[in-house]
Parts: C-alpha cells; sequence; structure tokens
C-alpha cells in the first residue's frame, strides 16, 4: 500500500524545491506527479514556452463536470539578499511557527490540496475534485491562463475554484486588478554642460514618475465609490518599484527603464487606465521630439491581471462558508490568479492558510494553528464531497 504523506511531510518537501520564479519548477513538478501516481492519480502537465516550467493538474472522482478545484501556484520570490535565520529551503519549526520560503505564500496551501486529492482519492467522493498548480504566479499570473485553457481540454470542466492565497482561511470574494509594464525612455546623450541640446531619458523618466505620484495624491482625497471603500487602500494606485539607467554623471543619460504599475479598483477599468498612462507618455514624448526628433519612449505590457469581482450567490463563496461558517465579507488590494479563473467561467473565491503579511518576507513563516486549520478545512471539503 503507498505510503499516505501528512500535509506537514508533503509542505516539507515542496518547502526543499528553489522554485523561485526565475528558475524552473520541475524538479516540484515531477516530485508530485510522482506521489499523485502512487496513489493512482494521474497528472496532465502544461509547459511554458520554453519547457523549463510547467503546470499540473488532475481530478479525481466522477468523471463529470462541476469539480471543486483548488488551486495554488509553486513559484516563490527570491531570498537574495534577505537576512533568513535558517535556510529558507528547509522547512523550520520554531516558537509554534513553519518557516519556509513560500510556507505562507503558498505552498501551505498547495501541500494541504495536495493531501486533499489523495484523501478524496482514498476515501470516494460522489463530487470531483480536481488541483492546479500553476507557474510564474510571482511575476504577474502569467502561467494561470494557459493553463486554465490547457485544463478544459483534458479534465470536465470545474465549477467552483478556490484560489488559496494566504487569507487566514476567510473568504476572500474580491481584489482589485493590476497591469504591469516596462517603460523604455530613449533620449540623447551629450554632455550635461550642453544638457539643453540633448535629452536625459532618466529626467524624462521622472515626468512620468512624479505624474504617478500626483495622480496617487488625486486618488487619496476622493470620496471613494461603495466598492472602493471596501478595499485597502480605497482608490486605484500606481506605482514605480524599479529603474535603472545612464552611462555617467555627466552624460544625459540615453536610456531609462522603469517599471509602471496600475492596481484598479473593481469599478474602474484598466483600459481607462492604460488611454490615461499613453496620454501622459504621449506628453512627454513629445517635448523629447521637440529638442531632438529620433527620442522616443516604449511601453510593453509586461502583464494583466483581471480583478476578482464579487459574485451574487457565488458557488465558490457559498462552498467556503459552508466549510468555514465564515459569513463576513472580506477582498484585498493584492492580485490572484482568482481572477482569471472567474474570466474563465468559473465561480471563483480566495480562501488559503496563513496571513499575507509574511508572503515575500525574510523568515516567512506560516504558524502550526494557521496549517492546522487549513487541514481541517481540507478535511471538511472532502467529507462535503462524500455526502453530495
Amino acid at each position: 500500500m503507498p505510503t499516505r504523506l501528512t500535509p506537514r511531510q508533503i509542505l516539507t518537501q515542496l518547502v526543499s524545491f528553489p522554485t523561485v520564479s526565475r528558475d524552473s519548477n520541475l524538479p516540484l513538478i515531477d516530485w508530485v506527479e510522482e506521489y499523485l501516481a502512487s496513489h493512482d492519480i494521474t497528472a496532465h502537465r502544461h509547459y511554458n514556452e520554453d519547457g523549463e516550467k510547467a503546470a499540473l493538474f488532475a481530478h479525481v472522482g466522477p468523471w463529470e463536470e462541476g469539480a471543486v478545484v483548488l488551486s495554488g501556484h509553486t513559484d516563490v520570490v527570491p531570498v537574495d539578499g534577505q537576512p533568513w535565520t535558517d535556510d529558507p529551503f528547509v522547512l523550520t519549526e520554531r516558537d509554534g511557527k513553519l518557516y519556509g520560503r513560500g510556507a505562507a505564500d503558498m505552498k501551505g496551501f498547495d501541500a494541504l490540496a495536495i493531501w486533499a486529492l489523495v484523501e478524496a482519492q482514498a476515501r470516494g467522493v460522489n463530487r470531483p475534485l480536481q488541483i492546479a498548480l500553476s507557474y510564474d504566479e510571482e511575476i504577474g499570473c502569467t502561467g494561470a491562463p494557459p493553463m486554465i485553457e490547457a485544463m478544459q481540454k483534458v479534465l470536465p470542466k470545474g465549477s467552483a475554484a478556490i484560489i488559496g492565497e494566504p487569507s487566514m482561511m476567510k473568504a476572500v470574494t474580491g481584489h482589485k486588478s493590476g497591469n504591469g509594464y516596462w517603460i523604455d525612455v530613449w533620449g540623447h546623450e551629450v554632455h550635461s554642460s550642453i544638457l539643453n541640446t540633448g535629452v536625459n531619458a532618466i529626467m524624462e523618466a521622472a515626468r512620468i514618475i512624479a505624474w504617478e505620484n500626483e495622480v496617487n495624491a488625486e486618488q487619496r482625497v476622493k470620496t471613494p465609490t461603495p466598492i472602493a471603500a471596501m478595499f485597502t487602500p480605497p482608490w486605484t494606485t500606481l506605482h514605480t518599484g524599479l529603474i535603472e539607467g545612464g552611462t555617467a554623471a555627466n552624460i544625459t543619460a540615453k536610456h531609462c527603464r522603469f517599471d509602471f504599475g496600475v492596481r484598479a479598483v473593481p469599478d474602474e477599468t484598466l483600459d481607462d487606465w492604460h488611454l490615461r498612462l499613453m496620454a501622459k507618455v504621449a506628453e512627454v514624448e513629445a517635448g523629447m521630439k521637440a529638442v531632438v526628433p529620433e527620442t522616443r519612449i516604449e511601453v510593453t505590457e509586461r502583464f494583466s491581471v483581471p480583478g476578482l469581482r464579487p459574485e451574487t450567490e457565488g458557488e465558490a463563496e457559498e462552498f467556503i462558508r459552508q466549510v468555514t461558517g465564515d459569513n463576513a465579507t472580506h477582498v484585498v488590494s493584492y492580485g490572484t490568479e482568482a481572477g482569471h479563473f472567474q474570466f474563465a467561467g468559473y465561480s471563483a473565491a480566495v480562501c488559503g492558510p496563513g496571513d499575507i503579511a509574511q508572503a515575500h518576507q525574510p523568515d516567512e513563516f506560516i504558524t502550526i494553528a494557521q496549517f492546522e486549520a487549513g487541514t481541517a478545512f481540507m478535511d471538511r471539503l472532502v467529507t462535503r464531497l462524500q455526502e453530495v
């Protein structure tokens, strides 16, 4: 008889794989696929374009539509430069907490989902259960759309998707949408003593970044709409976190690249914010070309994450509430893959163990109490699928 690992043992294995988004996740996928196969569960893969990463999905129970889908991502953020107390890729227990990269975000949920799938296979269920493990969530949820499309070609379509981002086991039914861009500003180099004849790409980029600050200040003082008021902060935000450029202190910069991000409340559209950005870019570019016509600004979309809209009598929300007993309303400002599932026609909600405040932090942890709460949730979930 094959060994049925505990959730803790599965989490120990998952954390041991350093699945930073810049690297392959295939060793983890290999392990999960082999473990599921040992319990007569057939898993399917969808590879990314270069074949270095793969999503994995599987189905247990009656071969019919209407499954509950447990969805998580396998990638984690880097640990470079962070002061970890112990090896971040070794699950370590201290003071009622389990430490390790991804323990909260979100290998804790992944471990529980794998455990639940094996439990459902062993116990037998009358309503099917599916698991979906993606890649590249941490760089803009870019792995979810092709995974969801591939799933629907291989498995009967599920109906209620539970995305297990850390929510302290609360039912989260709404989150902001988000767009991410690279903006490349191409200027004209001259000696800084005659900067009036050149175009400094860094200083021109700064005009767009300054505009971000102005917009954020305007947004902050607006009276939020009822939908926006549900979020923290209750407005759409613009952000730049990375910038590089220039050659020397006494040369006007020829090139500057920076990131530009939008997190929009659900009653504002990413298309409208894209138009506002492009209008500002055109304004700055016109000023550059007036000095040197060959200068330009290029805007490249990195990712687009649809928001999660609260559903009227949503199946995923109702299912989570029945299992957890949580009847409060919860929304978050970070993005998840739930919006992609909802866009693809699934009812979707977010519910997972752990605190999002621990995500991406040095000494990331999930409390044992939260992990046990997640285990109890999965046990009750499987029981409900048996009773249907």
